[in-house]
């Protein structure tokens, strides 16, 4: 992939061969950020296990003490009390068969978290081939299938971001804005990673941490020492 000069520049500030410690990568991270915008912080972790095999899936949700810097959009399938519940909460889209018609109908994919009554998921799993693959899937583990709709919104609201492996067994995840600075760049990594290291598979064999990158929106990996972190 070609890069360009304002990139390259930012690649000749550190030693790419170099794993660093977490407070050394969050500085570089803010160095190397170059974009006019508010680029976000984001958390690469190759695990050393095999995602197609169920007992090694390493899944779940934490919520960043000081959010991830974005307003999330929240949709809800409920109905009754549980959709009055919801849109008392703050939710930004509640529905039933009528969102379901909107997302296959009009490819409308406005949202970032999808939240559920278990009595709504037989309707919510006929999206599943859509938002299966866009991560938007409820899922009782990441606290999106439940009846407490009201909790589930604030704590997306409030930075709750969901980990998951994708098909090459790494896990993709903002911590935040590079605005943030240090200190809470550095609170949201480690409770991040803090999930990440419980959340290991007892059928992981070997190093479970094979490699932590950190990086800008636009900005170069910074590798961290994942020797550090367990």
């Amino acid at each position: 992939m070609k890069r360009g000069k304002k990139y390259a520049a930012s690649a000749k500030l550190f030693d790419r061969a170099v794993l660093n410690d977490v407070p050394q990568a969050v500085e570089l991270v803010q160095k190397t950020s170059y974009a006019k915008f508010d680029e976000t912080v984001e958390l690469h972790v190759r695990l050393g296990v095999d995602s197609r095999h169920a007992d090694q899936q390493v899944r779940g949700a934490v919520v960043l003490p000081h959010g991830t810097g974005r307003t999330v959009r929240v949709l809800v399938f409920a109905k009754g009390p549980k959709a009055d519940e919801a849109r008392a909460a703050g939710a930004d889209y509640v529905g039933a068969e009528d969102l379901v018609a909107k997302i296959t109908g009009e490819n409308w994919f406005e949202f970032d978290v999808v939240v559920a009554t278990p009595d709504m998921m037989g309707v919510v799993g006929r999206l599943g081939k859509v938002l299966g693959p866009k991560g938007l899937m409820p899922n009782p583990k990441a606290g999106t299938v439940t009846m407490d709709v009201a909790k589930a919104i604030n704590e997306s609201k409030a930075g709750k971001i969901e980990y998951r492996l994708d098909k090459t067994n790494i896990i993709h995840c903002p911590i935040g804005k590079v605005s943030f600075g240090q200190d809470k760049l550095m609170e949201n990594f480690t409770t991040l990673m803090d999930a990440i290291v419980k959340a290991k598979p007892s059928a992981s064999k070997g190093q479970y941490l094979k490699s932590v990158v950190l990086t800008s929106t636009m900005g170069p990996g910074i590798r961290i020492n994942p020797a550090r972190l367990m």
